[in-house]
């Protein structure tokens, strides 16, 4: 049994329906290195919103639980299974970053969490926010919803060391059963997608396209090179489209029996080449509204997309699981460590996390007032470091400053 918070109760998912009591605690690790500096942020603006909001009437009961770089100094443990526990009981959690070694040591504790509460959607809303510097010319025109498959692929973690016994053993069974060649000094690693784990994203992205009006639905894949893994994801997210019936419409029947005309309502399913996939983000943004995509993919269209609109400093993320609701908002950014302690990182976008946050839990007036909040002070030139030195005549605040003047602007 996890920790349980005496100030309030848990919010509930049961048969696809959400019960948000007015009272809910929410589960937050603070995240290593700049997460001690904006996740204090993130929850100053969420209980100054809903106060706004609500009056004394509803609140978040903030439950603090452990994972990363104070966990292991703590408890000697990157992730405690009381905060797996925790996660599994509230349903609903937000997060800081969280430090990972690449080359070497812990696997990414991010993935852990995400594969440990099977969370198989990594959601990013990719929006310009008005005054916000870009490298396009017209950087509005950008307003999408990634969908990002997050339990398979490379990220699964099944990899071999070059040199190793087992990896030796691997490629000798691809060339002696399997008559596959390999180089003997690889390390190899397994890319797996499969049919249930397709379907599921696919079914997530476009219920959400059909609730949230959206036009159309993209699944981004390489499915020309990869045809058993990315071209199979291509075909089984078409299959589960279909089960939506006459609520959408795929591109080819769109020319062959529409004459190119899009019903009011429907949303249009189409797919695209990865590297295609890439260009068209840059030249058409204006066509394209929910992608749907496996995890690799994800992860490098999502980053560059935020690019294009200001960065990760101001890009939302979520980790959700539709069928049992289970959900962590997180910033989307690193640990920063140089950054630690300086006041100079952009809270922005552990801010519009906890926003999305509001918005899961049915809290739609708060989660829209932290948004309009968040895009007036940057309006108003109020800025951190990281888009200060890209904005002319823009005022650079410290972490603290800029969240009091979105607080300001609630």
């Amino acid at each position: 049994m996890p920790q349980v918070s005496s100030e309030g109760n848990r919010v509930e998912f049961r048969d696809g329906k959400r019960t948000t009591p007015d009272k809910s605690v929410i589960p937050m690790i603070d995240g290593d290195g700049v997460g001690q500096d904006i996740a204090p942020a993130a929850r100053e603006i969420v209980d100054t919103a809903v106060s706004k909001a609500y009056g004394s009437r509803r609140k978040i009961v903030w439950l603090k639980v452990y994972a990363g770089e104070e966990s292991h100094r703590l408890f000697n443990t990157w992730l405690p299974e009381d905060t797996i526990n925790a996660i599994n009981y509230y349903g609903v959690a937000l997060k800081g970053p969280l430090a990972t070694p690449v080359g070497e040591g812990i696997r990414s504790l991010n993935v852990t969490l995400r594969q440990r509460l099977d969370l198989y959607a990594c959601v990013r809303p990719v929006r310009h926010f008005r005054g916000v510097p870009s490298p396009l010319k017209r950087p509005e025109l950008l307003d999408v919803v990634i969908f990002r498959e997050n339990t398979e692929d490379v990220y699964a973690g099944i990899e071999w060391q070059e040199g190793s016994r087992e990896v030796k053993r691997v490629i000798s069974f691809l060339w002696d059963v399997m008559g596959k060649k390999v180089r003997e000094d690889s390390a190899i690693g397994i890319k797996s997608i499969s049919l249930a784990a397709t379907k599921r994203l696919a079914r997530a992205a476009v219920r959400y396209a059909i609730e949230h009006g959206r036009k159309s639905v993209t699944l981004m894949h390489k499915g020309n090179i990869m045809k058993f893994t990315e071209g199979a994801f291509r075909n089984w997210a078409y299959e589960a489209a279909q089960e939506f019936g006459d609520k959408i419409l795929t591109e080819e029947d769109l020319f062959k029996t529409r004459n190119g005309k899009l019903p009011q309502a429907t949303v249009l399913i189409k797919d695209r080449i990865a590297d295609s996939m890439f260009q068209q983000i840059l030249l058409r943004p204006e066509e394209y509204d929910v992608i749907a995509t496996p995890n690799l993919n994800g992860d490098y269209l999502s980053d560059a997309c935020a690019a294009q609109v200001g960065g990760l400093g101001i890009a939302p993320g979520a980790n959700i699981n539709y069928e049992t609701g289970r959900a962590i908002f997180e910033a989307t950014h690193g640990t920063a460590p140089r950054y630690v302690g300086l006041g100079k990182v952009n809270p922005a976008s552990m801010i519009l996390s906890s926003a999305m946050m509001l918005e899961y839990i049915g809290w739609n007036e708060p989660a829209k007032n932290i948004e309009m909040a968040v895009e007036r002070t940057i309006e108003q030139g109020k800025v951190t470091y990281d888009l200060a030195r890209q904005m002319k005549g823009a005022t650079e605040l410290s972490t603290r400053e800029f969240t009091e003047a979105v607080a300001s602007n609630l």
